[in-house]
């Protein structure tokens, strides 16, 4: 390599490790909580990165001052790590004793050490002490600094002999990637002893070569939460950067395959080597594009770099979001399998729910063939998800069926090849359904921590599954209630046109040949025919009526219902004002106040008197209907009066109070009774006046 490409070399390497160590110092002192281990850390990855500038220094103007300052700085960061390890030294317990009492650094070995530090910084080139002994103290300076490796290396093993054997997981990767450290600069530092000098291309790699020990300190620091640095390794960071080195090491290969056909091939050297870059760029796009290989990095990462299989946080949150991300009943349904699946590396899944008959039928599936089978209620597969809610392992049925007592799978089960896992779904004690898992891309160990994730996420499923089955069962019978509340006032409604019939039937004999009863009696089969056009109209349509509420000229109204009631045989008294408008729908009206008049007339016995009377009270308009009859009790008003289906009469119905009530309320206006026993009743309905108010926009929002 030339000088000039030595140094651009340098430039490169050392500035790659001043970045690398700079951004993890920094990281480092944001979640920095105060702690003589954690300031002892920040120190060595500080020093680390001022000796990484130095070396850039060096690479770009080799004199003797950069060499003296690259290292003293070496030596202090030298001095940092060891202080660091002996400080995790200090605080690793013994496994010899009974007492296991903790094992200090002798003094002596310090002092040892830091002479050894100063000694090197003073043999280093540019210093006095080598101008004066030249080539020798050079010389000595390598076996000084190979000594300092060394004693790096051995504090790192007996590092690792102190910890206790549980808690080796969180320092194995701090003690892998410094053994790295101090191992590459043993082998630089043999070289330089054996040939008196540093080899350059060794000492350009050594930037790079300390770079990646970052990810194996910045490990180990996430793990270990007794240095109080809160520092977090996202497993996604670990995949990415993990399939960053695969690949890197790949093109490595490919490079060296390349050189090496091309060297070796002569004149089809050149072609042979397109030849392949073409091979490992479909191998590449092959391998990206792989879920298998995804998942086998991924469980391979989750085994050898965390403690935990899982994120446990990602993970919940990803579930949470595919369940959430719905439009109707059959997408959480697939929703839930693969949220399921994905927990576990699955290509697919199906579901099974509860039927009306209590037997698990098909429901759902998702990148899954088609499953016909049917589990009934008494199965055994039913009965043993149910008492136990265990997660099948379909395989260790099959070949160890003591595993699960009393479990028989069903043929259609036995028969599925791709089937793996059988997942309950089980809300409160009720089983829901169950969850058939496909094989995996890669093999997964069931253990625990997979079940207990498996189980915890069904139980989430089992309970949206069911709140949404329980929300559908209200809708519909929402539905049926409002047809059925609907049909009640149909009914009613037609009770009264056919009472109007009868006596029109109990008349027809006395007065058949009477002109003005036909003409009566004609009359009244058109309304009775219009009426029930109307009905048939309100069952298709809804009880909501099309029009909006508009002015309405009240007495002639108020009129036309008084005289068109039959049996009244005189005893109402009308009281009408003029020109009363209100706001309201004439037919709906027409409906409230024959409602209220009947009621008086059923109520008043003979000899006894009704009163409608027609006035503005205020800002509304009032229709009021008084009787003479037996009147009705406080609790009644208060407790049934209102109520759908209550009524004091025995062909009654309990359905006119309630639905005049509500086209009253909902039209802006309100009903009120005053009535006591054996005095009677009045009914006051106050309409908004044109005048002076207009409908609510949302008037019929709630009308029955």
């Amino acid at each position: 390599m030339t000088g000039t490409a030595l140094a651009t070399a340098a430039l490169w390497s050392y500035g790659l490790a001043a970045a690398g160590f700079a951004a993890f110092a920094i990281r480092l002192a944001m979640g920095w909580r105060r702690s003589p281990r954690a300031a002892l850390l920040l120190a060595a990855v500080l020093a680390t990165a001022l000796w990484a500038i130095a070396g850039m220094a060096v690479g770009s103007n080799s004199v003797t001052f950069a060499w003296l300052a690259s290292n003293s700085l070496d030596m202090f960061r030298y001095g940092c790590w060891f202080a660091f390890l002996a400080s995790l030294l200090n605080a690793a317990p013994s496994d010899a004793g009974a007492e296991r009492e903790r094992a200090r650094t002798p003094r002596w070995m310090i002092v040892l050490v830091v002479f050894s530090l100063l000694l090197s910084v003073a043999l280093s080139e540019g210093s006095p002490v080598a101008q004066i002994f030249g080539f020798e103290a050079r010389k000595l300076e390598f076996g000084v600094r190979l000594g300092l490796a060394i004693v790096g290396l051995i504090l790192i093993e007996q590092l690792l002999r102190r910890a206790h054997p549980q808690a080796r997981w969180s320092i194995k990767p701090l003690c892998v990637g410094l053994a790295g450290l101090f191992g590459f600069d043993l082998f630089m530092l043999a070289d330089a002893m054996l040939y008196g000098r540093l080899d350059p291309d060794i000492w350009v790699a050594r930037g790079v070569a300390n770079l990646m020990v970052v990810p194996f300190v910045a490990i180990s620091t996430a793990r270990n939460p007794a240095w109080t640095i809160e520092m977090h390794i996202s497993r996604g960071v670990v995949f990415h950067s993990s399939a960053l080195l695969v690949s890197g090491i790949f093109v490595l290969v490919v490079a060296v395959a390349g050189y090496i056909i091309r060297f070796l091939g002569g004149d089809w050297g050149r072609a042979l080597q397109i030849e392949l870059l073409f091979a490992a760029i479909l191998f590449v796009v092959l391998v990206a594009s792989s879920g298998r290989f995804r998942s086998k990095l991924s469980v391979f990462i989750s085994k050898h770099f965390f403690s935990y299989r899982f994120d446990y946080r990602a993970e919940w949150l990803r579930f949470t979001r595919t369940l959430a991300a719905q439009s109707s009943v059959r997408d959480v349904e697939i929703n839930s399998v693969k949220g399921l699946a994905d927990l576990v590396e699955s290509p697919g899944g199906a579901l099974w729910l509860r039927d009306d008959d209590a037997s698990l039928r098909p429901a759902s599936r998702w990148n899954m063939a088609a499953i016909g089978g049917t589990e009934p209620a008494d199965g055994s597969l039913a009965t043993f998800l149910e008492r136990t809610a265990w997660i099948v392992d379909a395989d260790e049925c099959r070949t160890k069926p003591e595993a699960y007592p009393g479990l028989v799978l069903p043929d259609w089960l036995r028969e599925a090849p791709s089937a793996w896992l059988v997942v309950p779904l089980v809300a409160g004690a009720e089983l829901l359904g169950f969850v058939v898992l496909a094989t995996p891309r890669t093999a997964i160990d069931l253990n625990w921590e997979v079940r207990d994730l498996l189980k915890t996420a069904s139980r989430q499923a089992a309970s949206y599954l069911g709140q949404i089955r329980a929300t559908e069962a209200l809708l519909e019978a929402r539905k049926f209630d409002a047809f059925n509340r609907m049909s009640a006032f149909v009914v009613h409604d037609l009770k009264n046109l056919v009472a109007q019939l009868s006596l029109m039937l109990r008349n027809f004999e006395r007065h058949r040949d009477n002109p003005e009863f036909q003409r009566d009696m004609l009359s009244t089969v058109a309304h009775v025919v219009e009426k029930m056009n109307q009905l048939m109209l309100q069952l298709r349509i809804g009880s909501t009526p099309i029009d909006k509420p508009r002015p309405i000229d009240l007495a002639p109204l108020v009129a036309r219902v008084c005289a068109a009631k039959p049996g009244a045989d005189g005893r109402i008294d009308v009281e009408l004002a003029a020109c009363v408008i209100a706001i309201g729908h004439e037919e709906r009206l027409e409906h409230v106040i024959g409602h209220l008049l009947q009621n008086a007339l059923d109520a008043t016995a003979a000899g006894g008197r009704v009163t409608v009377r027609l006035f503005l009270d205020g800002r509304f308009a009032a229709i009021e209907v008084a009787d003479t009859g037996p009147g009705m009790s406080p609790e009644f008003v208060r407790d049934k009066l209102f109520k759908p289906f209550a009524t004091t009469k025995a062909a009654g119905m309990g359905i006119g109070v309630y639905e005049s009530s509500q086209y009253v309320t909902g039209i802006g206006g309100k009903m009120t009774i005053d009535t006591a026993l054996g005095a009677g009743t009045r009914v006051r309905v106050l309409l908004p006046a044109a005048d002076v108010a207009e409908a609510p926009a949302n008037a019929w929002k709630d009308v029955a």
